[in-house]
Order: structure tokens, then sequence, then C-alpha cells
């Protein structure tokens, strides 16, 4: 590996609802070490088929309102082929059209350079999987 590309794994919690998990501080953490201060790229990767990564504001409801927003587009009902799990389950694998399992952000400084009210945020409305891997990696 060479010292202009760093990767870590994040292992994060969901639990048993769906959720909008902020994951600005971990990003910000992992730049800590390795941007050391340069320019680059961050790509936030969520290696799963039922979960995704979208920049939003939190706290301010906005969370809720995209979950909201998921279930009308989206519904978890038994319209799906894709069958197995709970209830609807097939819906948690349209999603990635909707919601990418990716991003990649500017990083100046050391820093994300993110909007006023930008988060980095992983999206996953899968009730089955309450384990989510988040792959990390800085471009310098």
């Amino acid at each position: 590996m060479s010292d202009t590309f760093t990767t870590r794994v994040v292992e994060i919690t969901t639990g048993s609802a769906e959720t909008v998990h902020d994951l600005t501080g971990a990003c910000a953490a992992f730049l800590d070490e390795a941007a050391a201060g340069r320019d680059g790229l961050l790509n936030v990767f969520v290696p799963h088929a039922t979960a995704g990564v979208a920049l939003i504001e939190t706290g301010a409801g906005s969370d809720d309102d995209l979950l909201r927003l998921l279930r009308e587009l989206i519904p978890a009902d038994d319209r799906w082929r894709h069958r197995h799990g709970s209830r609807g389950h097939g819906r948690d694998h349209v999603l990635p059209a909707f919601v990418a399992p990716h991003a990649t952000l500017p990083v100046t400084g050391g820093r994300l350079a993110l909007g006023t009210w930008q988060s980095v945020v992983l999206v996953d409305t899968n009730r089955d999987n309450p384990r989510r891997s988040v792959r990390l990696s800085f471009l310098g």
C-alpha cells in the first residue's frame, strides 16, 4: 500500500429498525489519521446489497423524512419477487438503486469539504441485518 492511499473498515450496528446512521464523525476520525492535513478524496462504500450512503442534513427531521419517503417510494409489502427474510425485504434489495452504496467526497487540508448542513449517512432499511461494514478509503 502506498502512502497516498489508506483504507479502513468501520463496523456499525444499525439494529432491527430502519435507520439513517450518521457517519460524519467516523469519516473525520479516519481522515485525522489517513489524510494528515492533505487534500484528496474520501470514498465511503457499503459492501451490502441492502444499504446505501447519502449526504443529508441530520438532526432536523430530514433523516426521518428520508425514511418516510423511501417507505412511500419502495413499500415493504408483498409485491417483490425477492422474498426471503422479513415481509417486504425485497424492497431492501432495490434501495441501492435509489441510495447508492457509495459516495466520493472532497477532502481539503485533511478535512471533509462538506456544506454547512451536510452529513455523511448510512441508510439502512434492512431490519434483518443489524450489523454493517463501511469501507473508508482516502486517496491523497
